[in-house]
């Protein structure tokens, strides 16, 4: 039997694609990227076509440079940009518009409309979301209403709606299989995850015909084999397929109740595995559904920080004092603390727990002496101290302690901030030997839906740590730099 996997990641800006032994050795990797489409401020679309061709190009590439064909895979593992809505033709499998990306706000009244009429709690209730423009409902919504003829062709039959994950499954599948992953299913704002099963009561809200859904599946099992593919044969298993961050949760091997992993990208996304039974927050967090396997639905607790790495970003592009990103550490290094400098990284506002979208960066505690080391250092720093306030009301929410936090994403690979957050949280951080815990987490699910793992417990023991940051600092003075991060935030 073949045991190499295939992991695509379909993200918000390029499409990556990595070949995996069973042991988890990459064997490659190829990315594409794809354009970024802004009609109106506020407005953000994909080309689905085109999504599908850095799909197809990086797959190709990507079995090219492990030395292997299509027919070598055990399996393929889909994981994907959450939200993101697209519509196509049935008989033809073309889009009828672009892609509406999560990021678009075009909807913004939408939700307003419905938040006025009474309906915000019939939504929390049932999807443990919040009514935003964020979410698919909404954008399917907004496409039925605005391309001609897309609801009577709706109405007919005649068309399907999708997130990445179907849209992609529907392709590779020749048309053959419309479905979508329940982790997805429970973005839509359509979706009950108490029940995970579409909700007939919020299509009724939404005015979207049950005719345009896919079938909800669970995330590991095969759910199509490839065919008419480009550069593959047909035959190939589609195995697994889970959202960015319930890929990344399952990639960590996070399953047992109170886990945590927290994805250090431009932004910062946690994720708490809570179990068998949604956890509703008090505290602005989300209730989503982890994963499905087996027919048992595991339930997670989600919150996300809008700047995280763009905060150095800003250090390199805005204030120019470092030529690379990864260079922060080397800089903030140069000090042995920030000299009393407090950075609130408030450039977008501040998310979750505050929930303050007026709120503006701060800089406190300048003085004559401070440097762009004591700059770069306070980056890091109120990268860090965001986390903390998060996973503070999180466990707040969960009623359970962490004992671990496991990292990933790109910032991740930065030792200083690892050793901060483990310092500030006064709990152990846990780094994998691959950081791309997305696409890990694809082909774990792959993997266990062909037989290549048999349960979760043999994905734990391929699952590798690369490296333990324990906390280092006494409880005082972790209580004094929180007090002065908490006077920051409260001028932000």
């Amino acid at each position: 039997m073949a045991k190499h996997l295939c992991a695509i990641d379909q993200g918000t800006t390029q499409t990556t694609v990595l070949v995996l032994s069973e042991e988890l050795e990459i064997l490659s990797r190829v990315s594409r990227e794809f354009s970024q489409i802004y009609p109106h401020p506020g407005w953000v679309e994909h080309d689905p076509e085109a999504i599908w061709n850095s799909v197809t190009g990086a797959l190709n590439s990507a079995l090219r440079r492990a030395e292997i064909t299509g027919d070598d895979l055990a399996g393929i593992g889909i994981t994907n940009q959450r939200e993101t809505t697209v519509l196509w033709e049935r008989s033809t499998g073309r889009p009828i518009h672009n892609a509406i990306v999560w990021q678009c706000r075009r909807t913004a009244d939408l939700c307003d409309e419905l938040r006025n009429g009474g309906h915000a709690e019939t939504f929390s209730q049932a999807t443990g979301l919040v009514l935003d423009p964020y979410f698919s409902g909404t954008k399917v919504r907004w496409i039925l209403d605005h391309v001609a003829d897309a609801r009577s062709r709706a109405e007919a039959g005649e068309l399907a709606f999708g997130t990445m994950d179907s849209y992609l499954v529907w392709k590779l599948t020749g048309g053959v299989s419309h479905v979508t992953d329940l982790s997805n299913a429970s973005r839509t704002l359509m979706c009950n995850i108490h029940r995970g099963a579409w909700d007939p009561e919020l299509l009724k809200l939404l005015d979207i015909p049950a005719s345009l859904l896919p079938k909800i599946v669970g995330n590991s099992g095969v759910v199509g084999e490839t065919r008419g593919v480009d550069g593959l044969p047909d035959g190939i298993p589609i195995s697994g397929m889970a959202g960015d961050q319930q890929a990344a949760l399952f990639g960590q091997a996070c399953f047992t109740e109170g886990s945590v992993k927290c994805t250090y990208g431009t932004g910062s996304f946690l994720m708490m595995n809570v179990g068998s039974k949604p956890v509703s927050s008090s505290r602005g967090l989300l209730s989503t559904v982890a994963w499905q396997l087996d027919g048992r639905i595991t339930y997670a607790l989600e919150g996300s920080l809008f700047i995280a790495g763009a905060a150095v970003q800003w250090l390199r592009d805005g204030l120019g004092i470092i030529p690379n990103a990864p260079d922060s550490e080397r800089l903030a290094l140069e000090v042995e603390d920030t000299g009393g400098v407090i950075f609130v990284p408030a450039l977008a506002g501040l998310g979750a727990p505050h929930w303050r979208p007026e709120a503006r960066g701060i800089i406190s505690g300048l003085t004559r002496s401070t440097t762009g080391a004591h700059l770069a250092r306070a980056c890091l720093e109120g990268i860090a101290l965001q986390v903390t306030d998060l996973i503070g009301a999180m466990q707040l929410d969960a009623d359970r302690p962490l004992n671990v936090l496991k990292v990933d994403g790109g910032a991740a690979a930065n030792d200083l901030l690892m050793q901060f957050q483990a310092d500030v949280l006064q709990t152990t951080l846990s780094r994998p030997v691959n950081l791309e815990t997305t696409a890990i987490g694809a082909a774990f699910l792959a993997g266990l839906g062909v037989g290549v793992w048999k349960d979760t417990d043999a994905v734990r023991e391929a699952w590798q740590q690369e490296r333990r940051f324990e906390p280092s600092l006494s409880a005082a003075a972790v209580e004094a730099i929180l007090q002065r991060w908490h006077e920051a935030v409260a001028k932000a």
